[in-house]
């Protein structure tokens, strides 16, 4: 299958798209490298690789881009509440009218598998949130994910697929993620700060994403024009109960602050059940992902660059 990838140079996409070529799909990665190209270097190997540079804000780009492909994932973005903040007009223009261009472009019958984000619930502490949860973005980035989740699903020939907070190792990593910024700063810093430490995320390890792709690559047929919360009701976690699992593992300082607060002020639980229901699960528990990135992060010294912002 002929598959393209937009933003296949980012934290996800470098996961993903090894994975994708070892499986034998054709591979076209249309990506800006706004954060540079090293991640990609090594699948120049693969003849079945194929790399654009460009924008999905860029018509012309994303046309070329999406001819002859038979599936398009669609993980280009400004991702995560500080890179939002920084240039709210980017996040828009990326995240909306990307996505809007992404879909004007293509063809009807290329199937779109949307990276979208549990970030679009917000903060809903008296239930459970599944896919049928009214959506309440607290931040640019859940607002600008909402409204494209809401132009795809009215084009239709589309799964959209709204993950838990990622964490854990990248051939280009993030250090704004709440679990492996935790782990950076126990590791480099020696200290944690924790505010609102009873808030709750849910979490999914980088590479269980990229499995969630590939699953939706072989069973679309039965997952089309549906919204999918990706994740596990085990690592629905409060902020507290994290740290304390890297405090588990490591010395260093770690402190509940009840003076501040963090602007970004996510508070819910999510059901997985909807994903199960049709046969995917996750395989990385957090506890195994800390220490993954303790024994990664050791190896050698990650820079801010290195972030989202």
């Amino acid at each position: 299958m002929k598959i393209l990838v937009t933003g296949g140079a980012g934290y996800v996409g470098s996961v993903l798209v090894p994975k994708l070529l070892e499986g034998g799909h054709e591979v076209r990665v249309l990506d800006n490298l706004v954060y540079g190209g090293q991640a990609l270097l090594r699948l120049f190997a693969y003849p079945n690789f194929e790399f654009m540079r460009g924008d999905v804000r860029d018509s012309k780009a994303v046309a070329e881009a999406v001819r002859g492909a038979d599936m398009i994932i669609h993980l280009a973005a400004i991702v995560g509440y500080p890179g939002c903040k920084k240039d709210p007009r980017l996040a828009r223009e990326v995240n909306v009218e990307g996505t809007m261009s992404l879909a004007q472009c293509r063809d009807p019958r290329q199937l779109i598998i949307f990276a979208s984000t549990g970030s679009n619930y917000g903060a809903v502490c008296d239930q459970v949130c599944t896919e049928d949860t009214p959506l309440n973005p607290l931040t640019i980035y859940g607002a600008t994910k909402t409204d494209a989740e809401k132009h795809l699903l009215d084009a239709g020939n589309v799964i959209v697929y709204r993950f838990a907070t990622a964490f854990g190792l990248s051939p280009r990593m993030r250090l704004d993620l709440l679990i492996n910024d935790f782990v950076y700063s126990a590791l480099k810093r020696k200290q944690i700060i924790v505010y609102e430490k009873g808030f709750k995320r849910s979490f999914i390890h980088v590479r269980d994403m990229a499995r969630a792709f590939l699953f939706a690559v072989a069973h679309a047929g039965k997952m089309i024009d549906n919204v999918y919360n990706v994740g596990s009701e085990s690592m629905n976690l409060s902020k507290e109960e994290v740290a304390l699992l890297i405090r588990g593992k490591l010395e260093f300082l770690l402190h509940f602050a009840d003076f501040d607060h963090d602007e970004d002020m996510r508070n819910y639980e999510v059901s997985y059940a909807k994903i199960r229901s049709v046969g995917f699960d996750t395989t990385i528990s957090v506890d195994e992902g800390i220490d993954e990135l303790i024994r990664g992060l050791e190896v050698g010294e990650v820079f801010n660059p290195y972030s989202n912002v």
